[in-house]
């Protein structure tokens, strides 16, 4: 049954913009942004290029609380040149997460929350961007020692490339419906392997590969919450209080890598076939 009581009072989180998503989930007039559009971080690659960059480079870095716990919110905006990622960008992100290490390493406990728009390295920029992901990469490892680092895909622009290599280092991942996760992006994979294989404009079929839902039944996301506000909210400060996981998905290689030996390539998998495939006990 329906409940209307909800539906008239859900607010969705996906429809505010990078900065917003991130306030939203920090305790009241505790939210200071380090490096904001105002201190102009732009990339220097993208006006050779003839494209206009943004002032905060698609990155946004608040630092505050969440139920008094400090928190950094690393905020990838989706809407600018597909939530890539280049020198600056990059360069923001991994700063912040050192940061969250040096807290950490002064008895400050401060965790990151990754919310992640992206389709990986910018192309503009590709080896400053992939060079950027490695440090961003390295850092989340070095963090996740100390503190549980939660990642939040959402949106429909979806987290892909080394970004999502990225968000299967995350201590926890949460996703919505509207959310997908995947190596590479339907466009990239329709152009490598043709539209019989893969077809980018078969939005049903994509999101039964690579969204929130088909993601969480398969065990490669941690939490599958409606995009409500509150719901990530909520769900972000349960993992908070859970702290660390007793086991990192990421170091759950051999059990993946079995799985996938048991794929049969010359017919293409159905999402059904993916969830019962990795439907088994993780050591």
């Amino acid at each position: 049954m329906v409940d209307i009581h909800y539906l008239l009072n859900k607010k969705s989180f996906i429809e505010l913009d990078a900065r917003e998503r991130a306030k939203s989930l920090l305790d009241h007039d505790s939210a200071k942004e380090l490096l904001d559009a105002f201190s102009c971080m732009m990339s220097p690659w993208l006006l050779k290029q003839n494209i206009v960059p943004q002032s905060d480079d698609g990155v946004v870095i608040i630092k505050g609380l969440i139920e008094k716990h400090p928190v950094v919110v690393i905020s990838i905006d989706g809407n600018f040149q597909g939530g890539s990622l280049g020198e600056v960008g990059g360069a923001k992100i991994a700063g912040a997460l050192e940061l969250a290490v040096e807290d950490n390493r002064k008895n400050i406990p401060t965790l990151a929350v990754l919310l992640l728009e992206t389709g990986g390295v910018r192309l503009q920029e590709a080896n400053l961007g992939l060079a950027a992901i490695a440090e961003i990469q390295s850092a989340i490892v070095e963090l996740r020692q100390y503190q549980p680092v939660i990642g939040v895909v959402a949106g429909s622009v979806g987290c892909f490339g080394g970004m999502s290599i990225a968000a299967g280092l995350c201590s926890y991942l949460i996703m919505t419906q509207e959310g997908r996760l995947g190596l590479n992006g339907p466009q990239v994979i329709e152009q490598e392997a043709g539209v019989e294989e893969y077809n980018a404009k078969d939005r049903p079929f994509i999101w039964s590969i690579t969204g929130g839902e088909q993601r969480f039944a398969s065990g490669l996301s941690d939490a599958y919450v409606e995009d409500d506000r509150e719901q990530v909210k909520q769900k972000i400060i349960e993992y908070i209080h859970q702290g660390l996981p007793q086991i990192q998905r990421s170091t759950q290689a051999a059990f993946y890598l079995s799985k996938l030996a048991q794929v049969d390539t010359s017919e293409q998998i159905l999402p059904v076939d993916a969830r019962t495939l990795y439907l088994g006990e993780q050591v």
